[in-house]
């Protein structure tokens, strides 16, 4: 008889959205636990993964992340934070009897990929597992399905995560990979620019992530008229109604970053942060990466890049299904910006919709829970038996070719200079650029 529970892991680079569903669970609530290992200088205290809600001081922590831009690198501190996601404090996961969903990241390494397989059936014994991206499990939810009669057979997916931002579109819920875009901006990118930015004009905040990316999500916004709401914090500085005091962690009080409310009056303990421009010129890197130097195009260039590469008859349906998922989408006016950019790219006799989750950076998950109960789930497992018999062979046969994502590079870089394609991991090799002299120029 088969498993009857069934692990559900979203496995981001900056937190994880875990769960389980089957017969025995009666919570299938989603638990969002932060992916890393985090040192306080304040109590000189370790904190694993789940555990990191227990601290009281966040400044100046120090992290350890599993992921390293993108991909998966530091095992030792993803087995840490897994064993107590899937110890008796969160999950109480039984593994041998126990199914695995988990999500990896977009044109994933081969070796890397095998060491997944390696945790999953050598280290938890799981009894069977399913590894995909999550865009992947974005057609088995209620993204598209909320407005329409069905999925539909032409998406478009975009993913703004911590590492990186990424354009995904699926025909017949299979990934066309010879057209996925990848934009280097992230959360990340974002909360590390807007550490840089406060740091030269007003506190000292290049050890306080936690503390900048918590004022990043509370005060940010995308702005639709972006050189007007430049022009109006310059002429009228401190003084204009985009300025927000945010007041800084006071762990003396147990009071955490908040936005200072009116009627609030400051006391002598108080660090006040005063976000001007900083609130909109950073989430503006996803619309204009060039800002701060990324020779790479922003979201709604990467969507039409993306949509010119594939069948011209099927364009429109793109067009007209668009889902944004990840938590950069969650900045207010991000939607109406993206539609309005959108429209001037796209041919006037084509639709433009974009479907938007109320949860975006659960998305992946709740979709997940859906194919975790499809009734053809259990064909796309590779069982712990069929990874003994024949080792990783059997993933790649049903997950995908190790040789996928140097195929699609090669691919991607054939395209051109003009559809400025954001460089991956692996460089053009001497003979290549030794052939590609007389038309353009490479900078160094």
């Amino acid at each position: 008889m088969g498993p009857l529970t069934t692990i559900v892991l979203d496995n981001g680079g900056s937190t994880i959205k875990a769960g389980a569903v089957g017969d025995d669970v009666h919570d299938e609530g989603v638990r969002v636990i932060h992916n890393a290992v985090v040192r306080s200088k304040g109590d000189r205290t370790t904190y694993v993964g789940h555990e990191i809600d227990r601290c009281r001081d966040f400044s100046s922590l120090h992290y350890r992340l599993p992921f390293e831009k993108g991909y998966l690198v530091d095992w030792d501190a993803q087995k840490a934070v897994w064993d107590g996601l899937f110890s008796t404090e969160v999950l109480s996961v039984n593994a041998p009897q126990s199914s695995l969903v988990v999500t990896e990241p977009y044109f994933n390494l081969p070796n890397i990929q095998d060491v997944y397989d390696q945790f999953v059936f050598e280290e938890y014994e799981f009894n069977s597992y399913y590894r995909c991206t999550p865009a992947a499990l974005i057609p088995y939810g209620s993204l598209f399905t909320a407005a329409s009669a069905g999925i539909p057979e032409c998406a478009l997916i975009v993913d703004s995560g911590f590492s990186f931002t990424h354009v995904v579109p699926m025909i017949n819920n299979q990934i066309q990979w010879h057209a996925v875009k990848r934009m280097a901006v992230g959360g990340k990118l974002l909360t590390n620019q807007l550490k840089e930015v406060v740091s030269y004009r007003q506190w000292n905040m290049m050890d306080e992530t936690y503390i900048m990316n918590h004022a990043k999500e509370s005060c940010c916004y995308v702005s639709t008229q972006f050189f007007a709401d430049l022009e109006t914090c310059r002429s009228k500085p401190k003084s204009n109604p985009i300025v927000l005091e945010y007041l800084l962690p006071n762990f003396a009080v147990n009071r955490g970053g908040q936005i200072r409310q009116s009627g609030y009056e400051l006391i002598s303990t108080d660090q006040v942060l005063l976000m001007e421009n900083e609130r909109f010129t950073i989430p503006e890197l996803l619309f204009r990466p060039d800002d701060i130097g990324l020779e790479q195009m922003g979201l709604p260039d990467a969507i039409a890049a993306c949509i010119a590469l594939l069948p011209e008859d099927l364009q429109g349906m793109f067009w007209a299904n668009i889902g944004v998922i990840g938590g950069n989408t969650q900045f207010p006016g991000f939607h109406e910006r993206l539609m309005t950019e959108l429209r001037s790219l796209a041919p006037v006799d084509f639709d433009i919709q974009v479907f938007k989750s109320d949860d975006p950076v659960t998305e992946s998950y709740r979709s997940a829970l859906s194919f975790a109960r499809h009734p053809d789930f259990p064909s796309h497992l590779v069982t712990r038996a069929e990874y003994l018999e024949c080792g990783s062979t059997a993933t790649r046969r049903k997950f995908g070719q190790p040789g996928e994502f140097s195929k699609n590079v090669e691919k991607n870089k054939t395209i051109g200079q003009d559809d400025v394609e954001p460089r991956l991991t692996r460089k053009p090799s001497r003979a290549r650029m030794r052939t590609n002299t007389s038309s353009t120029s490479r900078r160094r």
